[in-house]
């Protein structure tokens, strides 16, 4: 008897808000954390205003938040390693591809839309 294994779902999370304009960056931050403890294969994109999470040297204690951006170093850990980017969105907001995290990938509108759509669960934050 052969066993019908189906295949695993792969998960998207899309990061949208700047990372200390409200708690949406570290939510999605938290969800990828808790689905790659269950081994579940997880991508992380970035678009519009979510790019400013991949910016080092942002300093939260100005505005009395707990800086989670630190905690992006803990994705290899959970074998978190498909990082995705939009190149109009650090275009339009003047950034370049100098990330405090690595490995990060930069695409073209159309690759980073091709890229999410092979994913079975996209969750939007």
């Amino acid at each position: 008897m052969s066993e019908n294994k189906q295949p695993d779902k792969t998960i998207a999370i899309i990061n949208t808000h700047a990372p200390f304009s409200n708690a949406a960056g570290k939510e999605a931050l938290d969800a990828a954390l808790i689905f790659g403890s269950y081994e579940q294969a997880t991508s992380l994109f970035f678009l519009g205003d979510g790019v400013f999470q991949l910016i080092g040297d942002q300093n939260a204690s100005a505005i009395e938040i707990k800086d989670y951006l630190k905690t992006f170093s803990a994705l290899e850990f959970y074998d978190i390693e498909n990082i995705y980017v939009c190149q109009q969105s650090l275009t339009e907001r003047s950034l370049t591809a100098h990330f405090h995290i690595n490995n990060v990938q930069v695409l073209s509108k159309q690759a980073f839309s091709q890229r999410l759509h092979q994913h079975n669960v996209i969750y939007r934050f």
